[in-house]
């Protein structure tokens, strides 16, 4: 191996009698570097897009949700009590969600409600997101509600108004009367606390309100619609999934947060496939370039290839001086495009040289390099490399050898 990589090194390095070969081999060198760089960069890029995706949605969606398997509410809710002193557990919260209608000033708008306690207050990544007001579902003994931004700005909600946040919900068997429709309904009073902003889904129509808020006017008295957990690490949230399962049974569903969202994750999952293929496949047709410039090579030294099986050289040390010739060519690119590729990624992550255009969250391209992914892509090129050496040594060599001395027996591989 070690000669022939020596002997294909020189074949590399030495300058070509018909100079289109040097041409071709350096466009080839050039087509992998950059093939390998997009690849490298695109995949980090959208790892970086990916994240802060599943971050915002990480923000509002916990660890854990437990519910109903057979109706909309929790019935009994004391079944969970043992589950606050479980060290696994970072915090426990009940909650109460229901579609409302609202009503603020002169603007309406329908919207779903979150009723919430202080565990949920005080433990929520969402506090972070906070763009006005303060993170608080009480001021004293003043109910308040925490909005999401898009749906404060399409009512016109300020925190530092002192108009009152209306919130209807219709009276569990009111008869509608025409004359009189307030009456079939229960409404509570709240003033606008805060405003965070998170994600589009999220900030168009969430609102928090105080749990008791919403037991009153939904007249759930101790029901709940779902408890949401948010646990220790990964670790913890595969053992406390499967405990929960076995301690609750099949009357509650215990869904992670990719249950949660499981067309989202897949979605993302399947385009990152994809562009990983699509760039594959670009790569792959570059390759063919070294597959012309190794097989016009191979005919060109069909001399040296006499040489040196004149010197006891078998068919098989042959062919592996070119395949190995070929797959420098690969190996160049490789190195060559993973370098470029990784500097511009941390160029990025380090000064933002590229913004995003119009209005996002982040203002710069995000990137995030995965080792893994460095991995797939390095075994991609260099296969697609190995490959494309490989054929036309096989396809040539021993077509080259016929064509030069007919009756040698080089072309039989022993």
């Amino acid at each position: 191996m070690k000669l022939a990589f020596f002997i294909a090194w020189r074949y590399l390095r030495a300058k070509k009698s018909r100079q289109i070969i040097n041409v071709i081999s350096a466009i080839s060198a050039v087509g992998i570097a950059t093939g390998t760089m997009a690849l490298v960069v695109v995949m980090s890029v959208y790892n970086g897009f990916d994240n802060l995706v599943k971050g915002m949605y990480n923000t509002f969606d916990p660890d854990i949700i437990v519910k109903s398997a057979a109706g909309k509410t929790i019935n009994d809710p004391d079944v969970f009590q043992g589950l606050k002193n479980d060290p696994r557990i970072i915090s426990f919260c009940p909650v109460i969600e229901e579609t409302v209608f609202l009503q603020y000033r002169n603007q309406q708008a329908v919207a779903t409600m979150k009723g919430v306690d202080s565990v949920f207050i005080a433990t929520s990544p969402l506090r972070d997101h906070l763009t006005t007001g303060s993170f608080n579902v009480y001021f004293g003994e003043v109910e308040e509600a925490v909005i999401g931004r898009i749906l404060a700005n399409s009512m016109g909600i300020n925190v530092a108004f002192v108009d009152p946040l209306w919130i209807y919900y219709p009276r569990k068997d009111a008869v509608f009367s025409p004359l009189n429709p307030m009456a079939s309904l229960q409404r509570a009073r709240l003033f606008p606390g805060g405003i965070f902003a998170v994600e589009q889904r999220y900030d168009s129509d969430h609102l928090l309100v105080p749990l008791a808020t919403a037991q009153r006017l939904l007249d759930y008295g101790d029901k709940l619609s779902h408890i949401e957990i948010r646990v220790d690490g990964k670790k913890a949230l595969k053992t406390l999934k499967k405990d929960l399962e076995n301690l609750l049974g099949p009357s509650f569903r215990v869904l992670t947060r990719y249950q949660q969202n499981e067309t989202l994750y897949r979605m993302m999952a399947t385009e990152k496939v994809i562009i990983f293929i699509l760039l594959g496949f670009i790569l792959l047709i570059i390759s063919c370039n070294v597959l012309s410039s190794l097989s016009m090579l191979i005919l060109e030294k069909k001399e040296d290839i006499a040489v040196l099986a004149g010197m006891g050289a078998r068919p098989g040390l042959i062919k592996k001086i070119f395949v190995m010739e070929g797959w420098l060519i690969s190996i160049l690119g490789w190195v060559s495009g993973m370098a470029a590729g990784l500097i511009l990624c941390w160029v990025q992550f380090r000064f933002g040289l590229i913004s995003l255009p119009g209005s996002f969250v982040v203002t710069d391209y995000p990137v995030e390099v995965q080792w893994t992914d460095m991995l797939l892509v390095s075994l991609t090129v260099l296969g697609i490399g190995f490959l494309a050496a490989y054929v036309p040594v096989r396809s040539v060599f021993s077509k080259a050898i016929s064509l030069a001395y007919p009756g040698s027996s080089l072309g039989v591989s022993r």
